[in-house]
């Protein structure tokens, strides 16, 4: 995409937002001609709220600091890549959309932009939940020293994680329970479209005490400086308990991202094991990861 395309994209799409919100912001969407590239960060900033003044940027920045997927593609064996396809082309498995690796290379391209991952010397990088390795297949090739961790019973991730030779650790991730040792510290450690925090037999969604132990955990697989990034699904950025807890801890929170680009900050005392409501998640948790280990 063109420099000038990204601009008319993200001006677009600050027009757009004020016109959703029309009951709370009232102005007359400016003429292309009249925005010059000096000013349109601080009229954006000035006219539209934070989120979408956040967003609209990071539609520019991208523009300023392209990724070219073509050199990506050409390190993957297309004809492996067909035969996968081939093989899914039928199932009604909801995880078969990944075979569309065109369109989740995109998606992942612009992770790696919004995190600079693109241009930065190279990093350690575990990606939680890492499903067919995408993310973890871009850095890879850019330089950085990947791992994924996920689960082994989804034969396309497999598939995938193999096509693009990203290095994986399975790995049940569950509720006050540790992750194994990985034998090394990570500068960045990530998780986009979060599901392992969904209880599988009662459907609920972790809470400000599982969070707490999870993130205790990973601290220990942070290196000195190392950041933490999370892409939660809704309705779980939605929790204002969710948005006020990952603060104290030192994240700054846009709806469903959570970013602890300074490290993790904790109080003395964990959330997990003390009190009469802690215990009972405690249970909850030990029966779900049960039945969910069988």
């Amino acid at each position: 995409m063109c420099i000038v395309c990204g601009w008319i994209n993200a001006i677009r799409t600050w027009n757009a937002d004020l016109h959703e919100n029309a009951d709370l912001v009232r102005v007359r969407p400016l003429p292309y001609y009249l925005i010059s590239e000096m000013k349109l960060a601080h009229k954006i900033r000035k006219l539209a709220g934070p989120l979408t003044y956040r967003r609209a940027w990071r539609r520019v920045r991208r523009s300023f600091s392209p990724l070219p997927l073509e050199p990506l593609r050409a390190k993957i064996d297309l004809k492996r890549l067909r035969e996968i396809q081939q093989r899914y082309t039928d199932s009604s498995e909801g995880f078969a959309k990944y075979t569309d690796v065109d369109r989740y290379l995109r998606v992942n391209r612009e992770r790696v932009q919004d995190l600079k991952l693109h241009r930065s010397t190279r990093k350690r990088v575990l990606d939680l939940g890492c499903g067919g390795g995408f993310f973890l297949f871009i850095l890879k090739k850019l330089g950085h020293s990947v791992l994924g961790l996920d689960v082994g019973h989804i034969d396309l991730y497999t598939e995938l994680v193999e096509l693009f030779d990203v290095p994986r650790v399975l790995w049940t991730i569950s509720a006050f329970e540790s992750l194994p040792d990985l034998g090394q510290k990570f500068d960045w450690i990530t998780a986009f479209s979060v599901r392992f925090n969904l209880y599988q037999q009662s459907k609920r969604s972790w809470g400000p005490a599982e969070w707490d132990f999870l993130l205790r955990d990973l601290e220990r697989h942070l290196a000195p400086g190392g950041k933490i990034f999370l892409e939660l699904d809704p309705p779980d950025y939605q929790a204002s308990e969710l948005h006020d807890f990952f603060v104290t801890r030192g994240a700054t929170v846009e709806r469903e991202r959570i970013f602890f680009e300074k490290g993790l900050r904790f109080p003395s005392v964990s959330y997990a094991t003390f009190g009469s409501k802690d215990s009972e998640l405690a249970s909850v948790a030990e029966a779900d990861n049960h039945e969910l280990h069988g």
